[in-house]
């Protein structure tokens, strides 16, 4: 499947290097307003650097565009692809509001055209497995949970990009990568239905939070807490699930562990490193040709989006904050 890349920041190129790894979509062409970054981008992965976002939207032979655009210029760039009758695989989030999320999803509807969100942290084998516990019942009732997103940032950010700007990225670190695992402890635990919130600046200059804390209400009443920082030391992941009758321990260094009732020791549990980037990547193409939906679709999405949301709100106003008053 043909597809063209715009937004050519960092994550673009993660994503073109999926591409190549998976070898069922080809890059035939890239766009941004920067022509050193056209220039880059096409010589890298041999592709051509159009002179327009126009010029790749009226090429018949490109089926799909990948979006890594800036947040608040998903839904313009978003809505023109589907005018064009191209598919769209977007980075997360959906958007930086709840309404251009919705605007984003409506669009791609009544184009008829696959809307793909970018959210490859589910996919990973150890969260991929224990969803197959819970689903099984090995968990029985599913009662709390933890996890933490860090990674350091200090020394590295660049105060010029969207990404580090409150305008651009509301919420900092939180709508950055807490994301991804508010996303997480929703596919293993179930719907998020309320938030409780807190923001600090600590460490990293600009005018956004580089530390987060949550408290997330389940729809089947569990409890999960979320930290989330770019002023911590180092890289670190952790997300531990608790039930009634087992409960799994994940981090980093140490991969996943399973603990059933009764038992005192933890067992390994092997999990064979995915391509999480490429599963989506290539999900997206199989839906594009009439397979099943995206797993992450843009109402999805835009749910997911409510959730860091009614975080902000949140931590502004110091209370609980439900998901469907965002979504109201």
């Amino acid at each position: 499947m043909k597809v063209a890349s715009i937004g050519l920041g960092w994550w673009s190129d993660v994503l073109a290097d999926a591409i190549e790894r998976s070898g069922k979509l080809s890059i035939a062409a890239c766009y941004s307003r920067s022509s050193d970054k056209r220039a880059a981008f096409a010589k890298k992965f041999e592709c051509r650097a159009a002179m327009s976002y126009e010029e790749i939207l009226d090429d018949k032979s490109i089926e799909a565009v990948i979006n890594t655009t800036p947040n608040n210029a998903h839904l313009e760039t978003t809505v023109a692809a589907a005018r064009a009758g191209k598919h769209v695989f977007l980075d997360k989030p959906i958007a930086n509001t709840v309404a251009d999320a919705r605007a984003i999803t409506e669009a791609c509807r009544k184009a008829g055209v696959v809307l793909a969100i970018g959210y490859q942290r589910r996919r990973e084998s150890q969260f991929r497995w224990v969803r197959r516990q819970i689903e099984a019942g090995e968990f029985g009732r599913l009662v709390n949970a933890e996890a933490n997103i860090s990674r350091d940032r200090a020394g590295k950010i660049d105060l010029g990009s969207w990404r580090y700007q409150a305008e651009g990225m509301p919420g900092g670190v939180m709508l950055q990568i807490g994301i991804h695992y508010t996303d997480v402890l929703e596919y293993l635990i179930g719907p998020i239905i309320a938030v409780s919130a807190r923001l600090a600046q600590l460490v990293l200059p600009g005018d956004n939070p580089d530390v987060a804390s949550l408290v997330l209400e389940h729809e089947n009443g569990a409890l999960s807490t979320l930290n989330a920082s770019y002023a911590s030391a180092s890289e670190y992941y952790v997300i531990n699930i608790y039930g009634k009758e087992a409960s799994a321990y994940y981090d980093l260094h140490q991969g996943l562990r399973f603990l059933k009732r009764g038992e005192t020791t933890v067992a390994p549990v092997p999990c064979a490193r995915n391509d999480a980037i490429v599963e989506e990547i290539e999900e997206f193409a199989a839906a594009a040709r009439g397979g099943p939906p995206p797993e992450m679709s843009g109402e999805r999405a835009t749910a997911s989006l409510a959730v860091i949301r009614a975080g902000l709100v949140s931590a502004r106003e110091g209370r609980r904050v439900t998901v469907a008053e965002v979504l109201a």
